[in-house]
């Protein structure tokens, strides 16, 4: 992995995320890094969405990791589930942070027609991050969507959604589980050599 230059592709939620956001606070600081921008943070159609991922994902050949948070782990998904051989190569992981439960019955109706999430393996290593406090999605529910997904799973205590309003402005924690997911790609890197 050392000998290919990565992109972080920073997949922000419902709304966007805020300067004080820490996924703004690492696309400051990670190098290669840039933003998925949509049309239409406050009411996302789930094609528009999907859409915008996948131009920015085509948009560079270089390998990618995709940092996602919320709505953006379902859209994640949904390109995942239909996304060209090619492009789904060149995505080398994905750092999934408190996936919104968009089936979950108190959800927002804006955001229901993400629904249903995909059940797909991701046919990339992929980490998801939750909280046992998250309002957007249950501990159970959220180890189901990583076991579906095939991703490995960590579960924070008393996180919230993991956002400024839970007081994660720049989540320095975070970087721990975006590196060890670095660690696997650069262990399957060397074992696929």
């Amino acid at each position: 992995m050392h000998s290919e230059s990565i992109r972080y592709l920073i997949v922000p939620g419902w709304q966007g995320s805020p300067e004080d956001h820490w996924q703004s606070h690492w696309q400051n600081s990670l190098p290669n890094s840039a933003r998925v921008e949509q049309a239409d943070w406050l009411t996302p159609r789930r094609e528009d969405w999907v859409a915008a991922l996948a131009e920015a994902i085509a948009a560079d050949s270089t390998p990618v990791i995709l940092i996602a948070h919320s709505l953006g782990c379902i859209t994640v998904a949904h390109w995942a589930a239909t996304a060209p051989v090619q492009f789904l190569r060149q995505v080398r992981g994905a750092l999934l942070v408190a996936p919104a439960d968009v089936e979950r019955p108190a959800c927002s109706p804006a955001l229901r027609n993400f629904a249903p999430i995909p059940t797909d393996l991701l046919p990339f290593p992929s980490q998801v991050v939750s909280s046992d406090n998250d309002s957007a999605v249950s501990a159970p529910r959220a180890l189901e969507l990583a076991r579906n997904w095939g991703a490995e799973a960590g579960i924070l205590s008393g996180a919230g959604h993991i956002n400024v309003k839970s007081g994660h402005q720049r989540w320095e924690q975070g970087f721990a589980y975006l590196y060890r997911l670095q660690n696997r790609l650069e262990h399957h890197a060397r074992r696929s050599a």
